[in-house]
């Protein structure tokens, strides 16, 4: 009997431990983890590839958050934000880096402890990411060129606008508009910095419309430029076609009441989802591609309104609940 009462409160003990770990499992989460990296929410374009991100998360059934830092485009809080990320030991890394090379040796420590770094929207010359998906901002440019062409004559004068040169995506872009617009034999007139030396707008675009009173087009390389060419333009009364690049919700309004005929748009939220997909495959032992094109459209006043249902649709989600996934460091 005593030996029966032995073997029973083993078994009971040994029940119990069991219970214990399944329960300890239970509490913690030990699927995949995904850390994704964004620069804000504050604009349209970066909302929409902070749902995507999270979207993707939900539907492949990866643990993982879409953390923005406090600080904002500050390469400083971002190189921060990955050394605390690192003490997290994710999976893997999808990051949008701000355009430096600084965040590169951070980087490699996620390298040295076989953690994948995927760089999404903005790419950086390092021969150890896994992969970049984002715009190809080249022939973003040719496409926005040809675009523009499409809407003058030969001979016709074009300004090209753009911000800090030093930025490799403004960079792209100007080189790829100006192979098309060459092509088409539109000469390039002015290619100036958008901003005065006080970063005012208005009183750039208002200077080169003086300098250039010939331009007949305006490309611009991104679209709160375009819109504030747009608004120097409509202030002088003038009827010149402006493009961008970005697809913002007011540009395609524009399109929509027939104030402009075209514009080109990237697709941040296929961006987001695509680069936590490709983390996923990569996590998984699958081969990804080097570089991933999330692709650009162009819009007309045929597909404004679907492009503007879809944004106020995305726009709902991060006002709503989608929000509360958003880590701020």
């Amino acid at each position: 009997m005593k030996k029966t009462w032995t073997l029973l409160i083993v078994y009971v003990f040994f029940l119990a431990i069991l219970i214990g770990a399944t329960f300890e499992f239970t509490k913690k989460d030990h699927r995949l983890k995904v850390m994704i990296v964004s620069k804000t929410a504050k604009t349209e374009y970066w909302r929409a590839f902070n749902i995507g991100a999270e979207r993707a998360l939900n539907e492949l059934g990866l643990n993982g958050k879409v953390i923005i830092p406090n600080s904002g485009h500050s390469i400083t809080s971002q190189a921060d934000l990955l050394n605390k990320l690192l003490k997290q030991h994710p999976d893997a890394l999808v990051i949008a880096p701000i355009q430096s090379q600084s965040i590169i040796p951070i980087l490699m420590e996620y390298k040295k402890r076989n953690i994948p770094v995927l760089l999404a929207d903005t790419d950086v010359e390092w021969k150890d990411k896994t992969s970049f998906i984002g715009t190809d901002n080249f022939i973003l440019g040719k496409k926005a060129g040809a675009l523009l062409a499409s809407m003058l004559q030969p001979g016709d004068q074009v300004a090209l606008i753009h911000g800090m040169l030093s930025d490799t995506v403004s960079g792209k872009r100007i080189e790829g508009a100006k192979e098309s617009l060459e092509e088409a034999d539109i000469q390039v007139v002015v290619q100036r910095q958008g901003y005065d030396e006080f970063w005012n707008v208005n009183s750039a675009i208002a200077s080169i419309l003086q300098s250039y009173p010939n331009i007949k087009g305006v490309f611009a390389t991104d679209d709160l430029l375009a819109l504030d060419t747009l608004q120097v333009i409509e202030q002088k009364g003038l009827k010149v076609p402006v493009v961008g690049t970005e697809g913002n919700a007011k540009m395609v309004k524009y399109i929509k009441e027939g104030k402009l005929s075209a514009t080109i748009a990237q697709n941040p939220y296929d961006m987001g989802y695509i680069s936590v997909e490709q983390a996923f495959k990569t996590i998984k032992g699958e081969k990804v591609r080097k570089s991933i094109d999330s692709g650009t459209d162009i819009i007309t006043r045929d597909n404004a309104k679907d492009k503007l249902d879809l944004q106020e649709k995305l726009l709902r989600m991060s006002e709503g609940d989608v929000t509360s996934f958003y880590l701020r460091y």
